[in-house]
């Protein structure tokens, strides 16, 4: 692949004003993908029954995009993946047939691949939290389930992997007023991180509820999507569709794919910069944009890492700007 890419993050579950919630930051990927192809994290585009994703956008969760950036794999683009999905022991009979109704649902309007699900032999009994910090956090109590029947998805011939675990109702906070931290997003992350790297194909994860009732009163428009369904499900579906799949590049095995040297940029939050992604692109003299309309609870900004190399927009469409004058 001889065309380059930008990389866009939105982390989960740091509160950020822009992608904190459900889907808000896919108008802002949209318009930057118009300019050029696109790596997003899930988080960016995920919108419960919707998605902001396009054809120009790359759907990587963030273990691989950190590998990425190392320089450890590459991406290859893929078409009409074969999408395996893992549903939690502990989803109540009618919770579950709501997610095979949805997965059928999406089979039969969008002709996705969904090559089959498996149901794990133990509940995954899933932790979530907040950190001293303000971030959401949270662990998986039996991992090996979840690893169990995704290595069954594989053999029957899945190559990209939705996760679907059952979740306590999240207490209530100021989410639905689009403020605050989703509190769920953290141990999202840890699940899809936790499998991309044992399998390295593509994972995402989305929660279930027990309550499937559909909310009747309004809420802030930033979180909406996530308020009209009693399921997660189709973001991932539409996301995975198209996802890249992942090279080894410390294999032997040479494959055309997407590689770190064709990254053109890479755009975050204005005060989420301490992250392995960040530091290994300012290594590689990759450049990175921090962009101050977009906040989070981390406040770990240019000035508090010395990070001399970052440079600081205002906005999204100033960094469009320079992809434009750059014309690439």
């Amino acid at each position: 692949m001889n065309k380059k890419a930008a990389l866009m993050i939105v982390p989960t579950g740091i509160g950020a004003s822009i992608g904190g919630y459900a889907g808000d930051a896919s108008p802002y990927a949209q318009k930057i993908a118009e300019h050029i192809p696109l790596i997003v994290n899930p988080n960016i585009v995920n919108a419960a029954v919707f998605s902001g994703i396009t054809n120009n956008m790359y759907y990587l969760e963030g273990w691989a995009i950190e590998q990425f950036v190392k320089g450890n794999i590459g991406l290859t683009l893929s078409k009409n993946n074969k999408i395996g999905v893992i549903f939690d022991k502990a989803i109540s009979p009618k919770v579950l047939n709501i997610h095979i109704n949805t997965l059928n649902a999406i089979k039969t309007v969008y002709n996705i691949n969904i090559c089959g699900y498996e149901i794990t032999e133990e509940p995954t009994k899933v932790e979530f939290f907040k950190t001293q910090s303000g971030i959401s956090s949270g662990k998986v109590n039996t991992p090996q389930t979840l690893l169990k029947a995704a290595k069954n998805l594989l053999d029957k011939g899945a190559n990209a992997l939705a996760i679907v675990c059952a979740f306590e109702e999240p207490p209530e906070d100021d989410y639905e007023d689009g403020c605050g931290v989703d509190i769920v997003g953290g141990v999202e992350a840890v699940i899809s991180h936790y499998l991309t790297k044992e399998l390295m194909c593509p994972c995402v994860h989305a929660p279930a509820f027990e309550d499937v009732t559909i909310c009747d009163k309004q809420v802030h428009p930033k979180v909406s999507a996530e308020y009209i369904t009693p399921t997660f499900l189709p973001c991932l579906l539409f996301g995975l569709k198209n996802a890249p799949l992942l090279v080894n590049l410390k294999s032997k095995q040479k494959v055309s794919c997407l590689t770190v040297e064709k990254l053109h940029s890479i755009v975050v939050p204005y005060n989420s910069l301490g992250s392995s992604v960040v530091i290994d692109a300012l290594e590689k003299n990759i450049p990175v944009y921090a962009i101050k309309e977009n906040k989070t609870v981390l406040n770990v900004d240019k000035k508090s890492l010395n990070l001399t190399k970052v440079t600081e927009l205002e906005t999204y469409d100033d960094y469009i700007k320079i992809l434009e004058k750059e014309d690439v």
